[in-house]
């Protein structure tokens, strides 16, 4: 279980063609990183695998059932099963953090505020923020704001997760904690990542496979040492952060 498919994903946008026929595979319980540069369809491919969007042509997979054309009632399912955790971690600031995390078991498992909220802890213990349950969002840094966002992504025990740029914008420890914690996640539970990223120590710490969109296709899928022994001109400029080189801007 959590094997993710897309097959020949097309999308436009009006006359903003962003998708061009992108295959891809990522196999139950691994990390896949998406990279490429800003605007390359990184954000858009992902979307579809929740019914976010929807492609002009190709399929999606999961676990070899065909979810393309699912209705929105049949999208609400496989949102269960699929989590997403945002660039920004949007708790809600009213909240204690084991509230935060407590709101969606509550809301879709019958249990009662102890239960949930006693749920919700083994979660923060998760994600080593147990012991500040009872505090607020405002009282803490992006990074320790992210992993209570991805302690109450996992309350529903998923079997998949997106992580939307995951350590842009915070500082290097915390995104070292980070990084931990979606390796430990595969590891220790089984669960089947797609991280987007640009950050490329994150991306080489952690990843079992990367894929580079460029211009609407993959130009590159595999192991990290792949890309470290590629001599594409576009993948050698992009991971080496050149300004300069053959790469040209997303139409």
């Amino acid at each position: 279980m959590g094997r993710i498919e897309f097959r020949n994903i097309h999308k436009s946008f009006g006359d903003n063609v962003v998708l061009r026929g992108v295959d891809l595979v990522v196999e139950p319980g691994s990390v896949l990183y998406v990279i490429g540069q800003s605007g390359a369809g990184k954000s858009v491919l992902v979307k579809h695998l929740v019914g976010l969007l929807r492609p002009d042509e190709g399929r999606i997979l999961l676990d070899d059932t065909d979810i393309t054309d699912y209705s929105e009632k049949d999208f609400y399912e496989v949102r269960k099963r699929c989590a997403m955790v945002f660039q920004h971690s949007t708790l809600f600031d009213s909240m204690t953090l084991l509230d935060n995390v407590a709101l969606p078991i509550r809301k879709h498992r019958d249990l009662s505020p102890d239960e949930a909220r006693k749920e919700a802890r083994d979660f923060l213990e998760r994600v080593e923020m147990a012991e500040y349950g009872e505090r607020y969002p405002a009282d803490f840094g992006d990074g320790m704001r992210k992993k209570v966002a991805i302690a109450r992504a996992l309350t529903l025990r998923p079997e998949y997760v997106i992580f939307d740029e995951p350590t842009t914008g915070i500082d290097p420890m915390s995104a070292k904690l980070v990084d931990d914690l979606i390796r430990r996640l595969a590891d220790d539970m089984g669960v089947t990542s797609i991280v987007i990223s640009h950050d490329l120590e994150s991306i080489f710490g952690v990843a079992d496979r990367i894929a580079m969109l460029y211009k609407g296709t993959l130009r590159l899928d595999g192991p990290p040492e792949a890309f470290l022994e590629s001599d594409d001109p576009i993948v050698r400029q992009f991971i080496e952060g050149r300004p300069e080189g053959p790469m040209e801007e997303p139409n």
